[in-house]
């Protein structure tokens, strides 16, 4: 029992003396966060100023950023230690972080003397948390929704008599750019991905140096693809930009969601529709940011993107309106590139959500889709149901011949609603 009532005294004791003694400390709150004075480390930092660092909180560090040696006093050559000069070790590591120290480098490109860059870290955690945790779940959350679609919808079919008729749609050279574009997009997504996910998700299961040779070969045909991907826009840009202008039937389209959530509705359309077109626009806008990002990560000396991006909002007063401080207007090549990835990166993951649509329509959502272009030719019924005014334009035949116009009633026989009289 004594030895129980010593051992409560003891855990009072410990809990009461540094609550006497912290008032005593000098404190100082820097943007709201109390950081010790470093007087009792002798100007050293503290474990205050580490978690400050580790919570983004900025606190004054030129006492390291300063404190990279001293030639001017350092011990002579005769001295112990005294050939390393006035600089230790950690002075020579801090010189190197805050780039202070003087690197020479056989290469001449910008950068080559940055050896540790200690702003990447923020890069490096976004990129390894909210990137792939948010940018995962977009393309899984979008495969479930449509995979919950065909379930309860099922496929869009051909709703009227197949006929067994085709029409040409698109010629060997439109398929043949949809499809170097397509097929380069994919090998893009996949490279993409195991290089994203790679550590996560396949070295537990591969091995590290397996890993090691398949991200090689993914950079390599990552790098490599993706100038027929960007010739692949630019191609579908300017084949099919005139016909993906919006129209008044596009609003209609719009109005009926297209036909596509209920049987028997088919609102009119040209050879695109109003979803396709949403499609092509996203393909170009996204397509365009991605490969300008891409260039930008290929090139970081010869196309730096964002500080002259950042530079130009400042110069519109931008984040003053928004009662933000400017932008990094100049930023070095790691830092172009750390922000280049995350752009391309974040864009990407939404272009894949989008391309995982199209492929859904075009595939196993709607019968006769694919021919289109496939073999570039489709059923004549489907033309009629889902691209009436082109059926219109291509045959000069009414889409809508042999069928009752939508708000005449029908003809009856003896002098009903509808029926024909003399006057007539």
């Amino acid at each position: 029992m004594t030895m129980l009532r010593a051992l409560f005294i003891l855990l009072a004791a410990l809990m009461v003396v540094p609550a006497a003694v912290a008032p005593s400390m000098a404190q100082v709150v820097e943007d709201g966060f109390v950081i010790d004075n470093r007087e009792k480390t002798g100007g050293a930092q503290t474990l205050e100023d580490i978690i400050a660092r580790q919570k983004g909180v900025k606190i004054d560090d030129s006492f390291r950023r300063n404190d990279t040696g001293r030639d001017d006093d350092a011990p002579a050559e005769r001295a112990p230690l005294g050939t390393l000069g006035g600089a230790s070790d950690p002075e020579l590591w801090r010189a190197l972080r805050y780039n202070s120290a003087d690197v020479i480098a056989s290469s001449r490109t910008p950068g080559s003397t940055v050896l540790v860059q200690e702003g990447g870290m923020w890069w490096l955690n976004f990129r390894a948390g909210p990137l792939l945790t948010y940018g995962g779940w977009l393309l899984l959350g979008v495969i479930g929704l449509l995979a919950l679609f065909l379930l309860l919808r099922g496929r869009i079919r051909i709703e009227g008599p197949i006929t067994g008729i085709t029409l040409p749609r698109f010629n060997g050279f439109e398929r043949f750019t949809h499809w170097m574009t397509a097929v380069s997009f994919l090998l893009l997504g996949f490279t993409g991905l195991i290089t994203l996910f790679g550590r996560q998700g396949l070295i537990p299961y591969i091995g590290k140096e397996n890993f090691a040779a398949l991200a090689q070969y993914s950079k390599w045909v990552h790098n490599n693809v993706s100038w027929a991907f960007m010739l692949g826009i630019i191609l579908i840009f300017v084949m099919w930009v005139m016909e993906n202008i919006p129209n008044r039937h596009d609003v209609k389209w719009m109005m009926m969601g297209g036909g596509i959530f209920s049987k028997g509705k088919h609102p009119p359309a040209k050879k695109f529709n109003a979803g396709q077109k949403m499609i092509f626009w996203a393909v170009i806008l996204l397509g365009v940011s991605v490969s300008a990002s891409g260039l930008s990560l290929l090139f970081p000396f010869e196309v730096p993107m964002f500080g002259a991006t950042f530079a130009w909002i400042n110069s519109l007063g931008v984040p003053g309106y928004l009662g933000m401080a400017d932008m990094p207007g100049n930023l070095a090549p790691h830092e172009e590139m750390q922000y280049s990835q995350l752009w391309h990166s974040i864009v990407a993951f939404v272009f894949m959500a989008v391309i995982l649509a199209h492929i859904y329509l075009g595939t196993v959502g709607m019968q006769g889709a694919f021919d289109a272009m496939g073999s570039g030719r489709v059923e004549k019924q489907w033309a009629k149901e889902h691209h009436s005014l082109w059926y219109e334009e291509l045959t000069g035949e009414d889409a809508h011949a042999g069928e009752h116009p939508p708000h005449v009633p029908p003809r009856s026989p003896k002098g009903g609603p509808g029926a024909s009289t003399p006057a007539e």
